[in-house]
């Protein structure tokens, strides 16, 4: 069996303001999200160089488990990861760790304001 390049093909946030999540989620990681609406489901899209073979994702206005207990998405973030960190306390959410730092990079966690756990990441 050969493996994949990428094992993860999507990732979906749910936030309870969709235009507050859009507002948070580009400060913090100083990427484009875009409001789309697709067949009546308006959601921010992450934007990628490659829409057919970038791995990117979407806010959706749901039902976060606001406890940080549901799954952690890791996503890009522009800048030195202690600017980031700084981003997002103004932004409006949590930083629940250091810096921990991987061959790839570094991340650390966090809790966006609805409570979804998250991870940004610095490249190496």
């Amino acid at each position: 069996m050969t493996s994949p390049q990428h094992t993860t093909v999507w990732a979906e946030l749910p936030v309870t303001d969709l235009d507050k999540g859009i507002a948070f989620y580009s400060a913090v990681t100083g990427l484009e999200i875009n409001k789309t609406d697709m067949d009546g489901n308006v959601m921010g899209m992450f934007k990628v160089s490659d829409d057919m073979t970038g791995v990117a994702g979407h806010l959706y206005q749901g039902k976060p488990a606001g406890d940080g207990s549901g799954p952690t998405v890791h996503l890009l973030a522009m800048g030195k990861l202690e600017e980031v960190m700084q981003r997002v306390t103004k932004a409006g959410g949590d930083v629940v760790s250091e810096p921990i730092a991987i061959p790839a990079g570094r991340f650390f966690y966090a809790k966006d304001p609805d409570g979804n756990s998250i991870g940004l990441f610095e490249a190496s």
